[in-house]
C-alpha cells in the first residue's frame, strides 16, 4: 500500500516543487514505484518533468472537479518507475467550483485511493497557500514534508502551517503525521544559513531531516531541460542530496 506524502508550506519559494520533483525521481531511481501529483496551478512540477501544461487534457483538476478517472490522467516521465498526475491553470478555479460540494475537503483522497495501492510512494506538490486544494492534499496524505529555506524569514508562517495541520488532524485526517522538516537552499558560506540550521534543529529536534539541501546550480537549471537533477547531472551536489533524502524517507517508512 502506497504512502502518500504532501509537500507543503504556504510560503512561496521554499523549494516545494524542487523537492517534489527530485525526491520523487530519487525514490524512483531506488526502484520504488512512485507517483507525483502536481496540485499547484502554476504546474511547475508538470513542466519540470517534461510536459507542457498547455497541452494537458486530463489533470488533477478534472479528477477532483469533473470526476475524471485518475488512470486517464497518469503520464510517464523520463525516469523509470516515476509517473505524474499533471496540473493545469484551471486548478486556480477549482477552489471556487468546489465550495458547495459535499465532502469538498476529501476529493483528492477519493481520487488517490483509486491508485495508491499500485505505488510505493505518492508525493503531492502543494500550492503556496493554505487554500482548499492544499487542505485536500493534507486530508489525503499519510504525512507531510515541510521545506524550510535557510534564510532570514525561515520560520515565518511555520506556526500557521503547524496550526493548520493540527486542525486537519482533529477534523479531517487523524492519521496525518509530520514526516519531517526539510532544510533547503543551504549555503555553507553564509553565517545566516548556519544560524537558521541551528535554530530549526534546536527548536524541532527529531522532526528535522538529517539531509540538508544545498543551493545548487544544477537543481535550479534542470527544470528548464524538463528533467529532474538526477537525470540532468547525477553527480551534482543537489542530486546527491535528494538521493540521500530519498533513502532517509524510505528508511523512515520501513521503521
Amino acid at each position: 500500500m502506497g504512502k502518500i506524502i504532501a509537500i507543503a508550506n504556504q510560503k512561496g519559494g521554499v523549494g516545494k516543487t524542487t523537492t517534489a520533483m527530485n525526491l520523487a525521481a530519487s525514490l524512483a531511481v531506488l526502484e520504488y514505484k512512485t507517483l507525483v501529483v502536481d496540485a499547484d496551478p502554476q504546474a511547475n512540477t508538470t513542466s519540470g518533468l517534461g510536459h507542457n501544461p498547455k497541452e494537458i487534457d486530463h489533470s488533477i483538476y478534472e479528477c477532483m472537479v469533473s470526476k475524471a478517472n485518475i488512470r486517464e490522467c497518469l503520464v510517464e516521465t523520463d525516469v523509470n518507475f516515476l509517473h505524474l498526475v499533471p496540473s493545469h491553470i484551471n486548478l486556480v478555479g477549482a477552489e471556487v467550483e468546489m465550495v458547495n460540494l459535499d465532502r469538498r475537503e476529501e476529493k483528492m483522497r477519493d481520487v488517490l485511493n483509486e491508485v495508491k495501492d499500485e505505488y510505493d510512494f505518492v508525493l503531492i506538490d502543494c500550492a503556496p497557500s493554505l487554500g482548499l486544494i492544499t487542505i485536500n492534499a493534507l486530508t489525503a496524505a499519510d504525512s507531510v514534508i515541510i521545506p524550510v529555506q535557510c534564510e532570514y524569514f525561515a520560520l515565518e508562517g511555520l506556526g500557521k502551517l503547524l496550526n493548520t495541520i493540527t486542525i486537519i488532524q482533529k477534523r479531517l485526517n487523524a492519521e496525518l503525521e509530520i514526516e519531517g522538516i526539510l532544510l533547503t537552499m543551504y549555503d555553507v558560506r553564509l553565517r545566516l544559513s548556519n544560524q537558521v540550521v541551528e535554530e530549526v534543529q534546536t527548536h524541532f529536534k527529531q522532526m528535522v531531516f538529517s539531509t540538508i539541501i544545498p543551493r545548487n546550480v544544477k537543481l535550479s537549471e534542470s527544470p528548464s531541460f524538463g528533467v529532474p537533477a538526477i537525470v540532468h547531472d547525477a553527480e551534482s551536489k543537489g542530486a546527491m542530496a535528494y538521493l540521500n533524502l530519498a533513502k532517509e524517507v524510505s528508511d523512515r517508512s520501513k521503521s
